[in-house]
């Protein structure tokens, strides 16, 4: 037997598919991609193509009904921005200042840094009312009080979790530990990616650390091709995304390919998601060094845009970082969150939230005007908020060095949301006279969250994902759609 007879008795069908350099390993891959276990990472094969469902059960493309929300921009404030000094005037603080709370408003309720007998700190801020709506704003809050007839603002969301860590996860995961998928990768395992010049789904932070660290944006059971992208807010938004001095761009090309030949051989016969994961970012990695400096670059925009936003071009800040984010929604990013810490207010929340809303007031209500400009808020979807709220009581720690703060509260807190559906100059929900309680329409973490599927076109209990023996979603087992806010 000579050894072309010997080797194609050993080739198995298998074998030959993969080996066929004709175009049947091609169709054998897109075979595979038609597959009910590859539909789940089939938008990451090679890179996300533009507008691919993946992981829909029964749904129409790009959603279970036709969404008003095509992308979202996330402005999470980490720490827990107090809700008291900005959006829920409550003047009967001022007679309870400096005397505890009733115990029959506490309750049973126990806190990190406070006892329940802790004296009430009244209102530190004056209030006004703004817009045709005349929604009631703190004086911190300027420039949103120009554009407040574009937002809802929701005054009775709550929490299950009292600790940044877990909270922020719930907020972003739907649960309190890390491993579940975010919001945003929730997202684009839905409705795929528009671009293939940038990550579908991208990440920023300004200020300190997070206390929820990378579970916030992550993937979690999902392949990690659906996880965020973190973005540096100055410089190449990835290190050494650019190629080395003297690197020849063909034979970049060449060697890309050669990977990528490879890792798709292995793909066919593993159907490793992972596997497609790193082809995707070696595909995205090579296309970022053409796109990236374009979108880093801010010398094109206007004078009038930069000072709309208050931004230097050549400095990060919340400002600079609000701006790309509506550059990368014009270049059909999907998803953008953009974490800005340092709200945790347990010494002087005054200064706190002075220093915060200077930081973030002007370039939040930028983004909204800006994308109202451009005709995208329509179809973008604008969040706002934290954690949780903070307690009506003070908090005051000499052995901390703490005076005049609040603790963490999550009974109740404020919210807002713009475009992408919601409804225009609306307040919704309220909480007791002393800020303590829920007492008028209360929003759950989940409620949000099933709200913002909803925009986007997905019934958030029929976007699920199959993993460890039963069906996944992002709201667990819970949520209702907040139909009171929608337009």
């Amino acid at each position: 037997m000579n050894p072309w007879q010997q080797h194609c008795l050993q080739t198995t069908r298998r074998h030959f598919l993969r080996d066929c350099g004709v175009g049947l390993g091609k169709l054998a891959l897109a075979g595979l991609l038609t597959d009910q276990f590859t539909r789940r990472v089939r938008a990451s094969t090679g890179t996300l193509p533009p507008g691919l469902p993946a992981g829909l059960q029964g749904a129409k493309v790009g959603g279970h009904f036709p969404g008003t929300a095509k992308r979202v921009i996330h402005l999470f404030m980490g720490g827990a921005p107090s809700q008291l000094e900005l959006f829920d005037n409550k003047p009967e603080l001022a007679k309870l200042q400096g005397k505890p709370l009733p115990p029959s408003v506490i309750g049973g309720q126990r806190y990190a840094f406070i006892r329940p007998d802790a004296a009430v700190l009244g209102p530190v801020f004056k209030f006004a009312r703004h817009g045709q709506s005349g929604a009631e704003l703190s004086e911190m809050l300027p420039f949103l009080a120009k554009v407040v007839d574009e937002i809802s603002l929701v005054r009775s969301v709550h929490t299950d979790q009292f600790n940044h860590a877990p909270a922020q996860i719930l907020f972003n995961t739907g649960f309190s530990q890390p491993g579940r998928p975010c919001i945003g990768s929730w997202a684009l395992y839905g409705l795929g990616a528009e671009s293939q010049e940038l990550p579908a789904f991208v990440v920023m932070s300004t200020g300190g650390g997070l206390s929820g660290g990378s579970a916030l944006w992550s993937s979690g059971f999902l392949p990690t091709s659906y996880t965020g992208v973190r973005f540096r807010n100055q410089g190449p938004p990835i290190l050494d995304v650019a190629s080395p001095d003297g690197m020849d761009p063909r034979v970049q090309r060449d060697t890309l390919d050669v990977l990528g030949s490879l890792n798709r051989r292995r793909l066919a016969e593993s159907g490793d998601p992972e596997i497609a994961t790193r082809i995707a970012a070696y595909e995205m990695a090579f296309r970022l060094q053409g796109s990236a400096p374009e979108l880093m670059d801010l010398k094109g925009e206007s004078k009038a845009t930069l000072d709309l936003y208050g931004c230097d071009p050549d400095r990060p800040s919340f400002a600079r970082a609000c701006l790309l984010a509506r550059r990368m929604i014009e270049r059909g990013v999907r998803f953008v969150n953009i974490y800005h810490e340092g709200w945790d207010a347990h010494s002087d929340v005054a200064g706190n939230v002075r220093g915060n809303a200077a930081t973030t007031d002007r370039a939040s209500a930028a983004l909204v005007l800006d994308l109202k400009q451009r005709g995208l808020l329509d179809d973008t979807l604008v969040i706002w908020g934290g954690e949780f709220g903070r307690t009506p009581m003070v908090e005051s720690n000499a052995a901390l060095g703490r005076s005049q703060g609040r603790d963490h509260h999550p009974q109740a807190f404020t919210v807002w949301m713009a475009g992408g559906g919601i409804r225009k100059g609306f307040s919704y929900g309220a909480t007791d006279d002393l800020g303590f309680h829920v007492v008028e329409n209360p929003v759950h973490i989940h409620d949000l969250q099933a709200t913002i599927l909803h925009c986007l076109g997905f019934d958030h209990e029929r976007l699920t994902f199959h993993h460890a023996g039963r069906d996944y979603r992002l709201t667990d087992v819970h949520g209702q759609v907040v139909k009171a806010i929608l337009a």
